[in-house]
């Protein structure tokens, strides 16, 4: 798989709506409104910016701009079923950005779908169990080795063709599936289930996937937090962790027009999380310890936080697609197994740097 490089943008709006498609009785037929995100992933063209590193901005303004009609309205008013997948059809025809990749809505915390140009949708929905657990295969001194705890948050994702439906897969379809298995899961002692006596996140992900894929054949990634900043997805056949990182940094865009605010010196609070594709190690139960890549990452972490980010040697410019292409090449030796990088600048908005077998198949 070649590099590839998408810039991300998401922007949030309130609005009312009702699912006339549902069964009678369902909930979502009433009136009722939702605080929705619309997302957007695109390979944009060399150029199709103001200036070169205006791109992420550029792409947050134009998707902006499209969903404001939506903002604080009935969404009935505008297409008579409004499901998120007929949403995020409404948002891709209006958006006139190239090199659309995905268009995705978010209508809570913990649920959405993103829609491909081929009319595949991409629905997920997350869920949250208590749960103890310990590692016990761990070097002695590990600190998973002793018993302990943390609140999981599982997302159950499922790919279908649409074929022109208005609706992919309900979204208590997906609760229902998972309540067998939060049954077994929410507080318990993980290492005494069978199946998980080693309960690292991919074992867990493998686990979740074991029991559900027979049922729900539509199920395409389980995805398990073990912390709020790293976890696992697992597709059946490949594991792919991330650890998350942010770093507060100071910039200016040397490329931006004279009077551009961005030429002014001003920073972020920068999102930054690491993916990593290996195999697993049947003995330790992880591909690899999450410890150890944010050990490893640390030097560049180091130069990243609380600085100036156009200082950094190398740097054409400080815009996010320049700063991933940097972290790349500088942790390459120390992290081989890396195979993409996600930098928001602000919520939502950023840059995708993907190489290797997977690219960005697996959840954004």
């Amino acid at each position: 798989m070649s590099e590839q490089l998408f810039h991300v943008a998401a922007v949030p709006f309130e609005a009312a709506r009702r699912v006339s498609i549902l069964p009678a009785g369902h909930r979502s037929r009433r009136l009722h409104g939702h605080g929705f995100v619309a997302k957007v992933r695109a390979g944009l063209p060399i150029a199709w910016a103001p200036f070169p590193g205006g791109e992420t901005d550029a792409l947050a303004r134009a998707l902006s701009d499209t969903i404001a009609p939506l903002d604080y309205s009935d969404l009935n008013e505008h297409l008579p079923i409004p499901t998120d997948e007929n949403l995020a059809r409404w948002v891709r025809a209006h958006l006139g950005v190239p090199g659309v990749v995905s268009v995705g809505i978010q209508s809570t915390r913990d649920q959405g779908v993103d829609l491909d140009g081929r009319e595949q949708a991409h629905v997920w929905r997350r869920f949250r169990f208590e749960a103890a657990h310990r590692l016990p295969s761990v070097p002695e001194g590990h600190q998973c080795g002793r018993m302990h705890g943390h609140g999981f948050e599982v997302i159950l994702h499922a790919n279908q063709d649409l074929a022109g439906n208005d609706m992919g897969i309900d979204f208590d379809r997906l609760e229902g599936i998972w309540a067998p298995l939060y049954a077994e899961l929410d507080h318990a002692c993980l290492n005494e289930i069978p199946g998980l006596e080693n309960p690292t996140s991919e074992m867990l992900a493998r686990w979740i996937w074991d029991r559900l894929r027979p049922v729900f054949p539509q199920l395409s990634v389980v995805t398990v937090y073990e912390t709020s900043t790293a976890g696992c997805h697992y597709d059946g056949v490949h594991y792919r962790i991330w650890k998350e990182q942010r770093f507060e940094s100071a910039l200016a865009l040397v490329q931006a027009p004279e009077g551009d605010r961005r030429r002014r010196l001003h920073g972020h609070s920068y999102l930054m999380r690491l993916h990593l594709t290996a195999p697993l190690d049947e003995v330790l139960g992880w591909t690899i310890d999450y410890g150890d890549v944010k050990r490893l990452f640390k030097p560049v972490y180091d130069r990243l936080d609380h600085h100036r980010l156009d200082a950094l040697p190398r740097v054409r410019q400080a815009d996010p697609a320049n700063l991933l292409l940097w972290i790349r090449e500088e942790v390459a030796a120390a992290l081989p197994q890396l195979d993409r990088i996600d930098l928001h600048e602000t919520p939502g908005c950023g840059a995708v740097l993907c190489w290797g077998a997977l690219g960005p198949a697996l959840p954004l």
